[in-house]
């Protein structure tokens, strides 16, 4: 929204609702009150109200020491993917891609220092490789994070890179943020990225970052595929150039 709020017309409980949800995750997935109050930045008190108020609205649950989110919780995402123009807008044009290739397409944004994914394609494929909607990923281990992050000006991919935890999920995994940066560099000069084996073994990805018509990202298409299937160079030559015409074919329309 271009247009700034009004403090008034702020409503401090919802956000701090919404940052005790936010407090979950794959560390944290059962907490207690003075848990999630450390994690959200309240006071146990307001925390241990926030958490009771899930529990009431059917969005979580508890066994008097321990709080946990329901399956219900999932809808605050779904309606966003239900109800967002992007996605929908995306989806036939990786629909086209998947029947020109015989792969599975995705299309990501970049939300923080995870990579979200929002539409993904349907390969002919018996098995096809990729996340679903919804799916959220560390960004440096995936490779729609790197066309996006090289949109970003120098000053601000320094920032992001000094406040992200780079992880390593497996040997292959770019945990040197120096080299990281040296890959979102080359991603700029290239206008597309290509990773191997970073967040598990014998897989490929290509991604390039698709920019509304006022040149500004709005996120990326790719594929993830087997290594064993064909050589790098090959996999390029094959896909890269449908993936640029489907980027030059969204710019008007995203």
């Amino acid at each position: 929204m271009d247009t700034p709020i009004d403090r008034k017309d702020i409503i401090d409980g919802l956000g701090k609702g919404l940052r005790v949800i936010e407090a979950f995750d794959d560390d944290h997935p059962r907490l207690t009150p003075s848990e999630a109050a450390a994690l959200s930045g309240l006071t146990r008190t307001a925390a241990r109200r926030y958490l009771l108020s899930l529990v009431h609205f059917g969005y979580a649950d508890g066994d008097g020491k321990h709080f946990w989110l329901l399956p219900k919780v999932l809808r605050l995402g779904q309606s966003y993917l239900g109800a967002a123009r992007l996605p929908r807008l995306v989806q036939p044009f990786i629909q086209r891609l998947s029947q020109a290739t015989g792969e599975t397409f995705n299309f990501s944004v970049l939300d923080g220092h995870e990579i979200v994914y929002l539409a993904r394609s349907n390969s002919p494929r018996v098995i096809s490789i990729g996340f679903q909607p919804g799916a959220r990923v560390p960004a440096h281990v995936v490779t729609p994070t790197m066309p996006i992050l090289a949109t970003y000006t120098d000053e601000a991919l320094a920032e992001w890179i000094a406040a992200h935890e780079f992880t390593a999920f497996g040997p292959q995994t770019q945990t040197d943020a120096a080299l990281f940066r040296d890959a979102v560099l080359s991603a700029r000069r290239l206008n597309f990225w290509v990773t191997e084996q970073q967040l598990e073994p014998g897989l490929r990805g290509i991604a390039v970052a698709i920019k509304d018509r006022k040149g500004i990202c709005r996120g990326a298409i790719g594929s993830t595929m087997p290594m064993q299937n064909e050589g790098r160079e090959a996999m390029v030559a094959r896909i890269l150039p449908l993936l640029q015409e489907c980027a030059q074919a969204l710019r008007p329309v995203v």
